[in-house]
């Protein structure tokens, strides 16, 4: 058993005022692991493609690892499976900071900083969520664009769009609310083999 985890911070971009969490996991973990905590610290779906940018300075250039996918629009290499790589080969030293995209139509880009490593504490269980602030935007509501539209129209209950955005919506939405301990982290390996019987 891994005697280190690693608390990350994970700020969504381009969102003001900032939506964050913060986490503590093993740094055994793959980037796909990482990936399943990511979505289920914020309140994300799992519906789509994602991917982790990581520069490598003293290369120039910028490691991409999340889900293989073919494009045939594009003559670079996709990224490199996330599954088969631990974070702890690329996150080394406090501070150091990458992005992780998800949904690559709506284009939601997190900022993941390594805050700190530190040693397991005996009989502690792994991911923790520790903190955070304010909701994750809804899934498939647009991008920032997209949110910020959102966000006017629940502020105004006579906009001619409220009751279609409410439906749509499905449940309330409250912007300011979250709550660390109501986070529910699930098990990356399920997911993972999940993932393949769907793919095969």
């Amino acid at each position: 058993m891994t005697k280190r985890v690693y608390q990350i911070k994970i700020t969504l971009k381009d969102i003001d005022p900032p939506v964050w969490r913060r986490i503590i996991v093993p740094d055994s973990y793959s980037f796909w692991d990482l990936h399943c905590a990511i979505q289920d610290a914020l309140g994300w779906w799992d519906y789509h493609l994602h991917e982790f940018r990581i520069p490598l300075k003293a290369l120039g250039i910028v490691e991409r690892i999340g889900l293989p996918f073919d494009d045939d629009f594009d003559d670079e290499p996709g990224p490199k499976p996330g599954w088969q790589l631990r974070i702890s080969d690329y996150l080394m030293e406090v501070g150091e900071r990458m992005e992780y995209e998800y949904d690559f139509g709506d284009c939601w880009r997190h900022e993941i900083l390594l805050e700190g490593i530190l040693l397991r504490e005996k009989g502690q269980k792994y991911p923790q969520c520790i903190g955070g602030e304010r909701a994750c935007p809804p899934e498939d509501c647009g991008g920032v664009s997209g949110y910020y539209n959102l966000l006017e129209i629940m502020a105004d209950s006579k906009h001619q769009e409220y009751k279609d955005t409410v439906c749509w919506l499905g449940e309330p939405f409250d912007l300011e609310h979250f709550n660390p301990e109501e986070v529910k982290f699930t098990r990356p390996g399920s997911r993972l083999n999940r993932l393949f019987r769907e793919n095969s």
